[in-house]
């Protein structure tokens, strides 16, 4: 499977941007990347931090069955930023193994990366994948995973039925 053939969401999690008191970087920069490296973009909003807004957006793509969506803040130590918090209680299946990777290497550019709380997972044939709020750690963290997206990507999509897994 190729990016070209996968649609992506993108939530931007921030109460100033939400309420416009400061322009949105983060997810443009997830946008341009993702549109550089030919996934298609579905959809795009800009939430604030509260857990049931969250919740809702991301369990309603995950039912559209939307394959990749890219959450980006609420991920630090702040009182307010609760991502993962909303994010676990809709997933099914965790992926540590992407969450431990982006903190692995985003820990070579920065001591800052071991304050991320971020997590990742499954929710009906949907890979939700929290981001960092800044939109540079954000950019590093698409080009860590954009060699293994696709595989994954095939993996949540494959259907058990088929003729491929007999």
């Amino acid at each position: 499977m190729k990016t070209k053939n996968i649609s992506v969401n993108i939530l931007t999690v921030s109460d100033r941007s939400f309420k416009g008191d400061r322009e949105d970087k983060s997810g443009p920069t997830i946008i341009d990347f993702l549109k550089e490296n030919d996934f298609l973009i579905h959809d795009y909003q800009i939430v604030p931090d509260e857990i049931d807004q969250i919740v809702n957006i991301l369990s309603k793509w995950a039912e559209e069955k939307i394959p990749l969506i890219f959450t980006t803040g609420g991920t630090g130590f702040a009182p307010r930023d609760i991502t993962p918090e909303a994010t676990l209680a809709i997933i099914e299946k965790e992926t540590p193994g992407i969450s431990e990777y982006l903190r692995y290497k985003s820990f070579q550019i920065t001591p800052h990366a071991t304050l991320s709380r971020a997590v990742s997972g499954i929710k009906n044939r949907s890979l939700i994948i929290n981001l960092p709020g800044s939109p540079k750690a954000a950019r590093e963290c698409l080009e860590f995973l954009l060699p293994v997206l696709p595989h994954a990507i095939e993996l949540l999509l494959e259907d058990p039925g088929s003729e491929k897994n007999h």
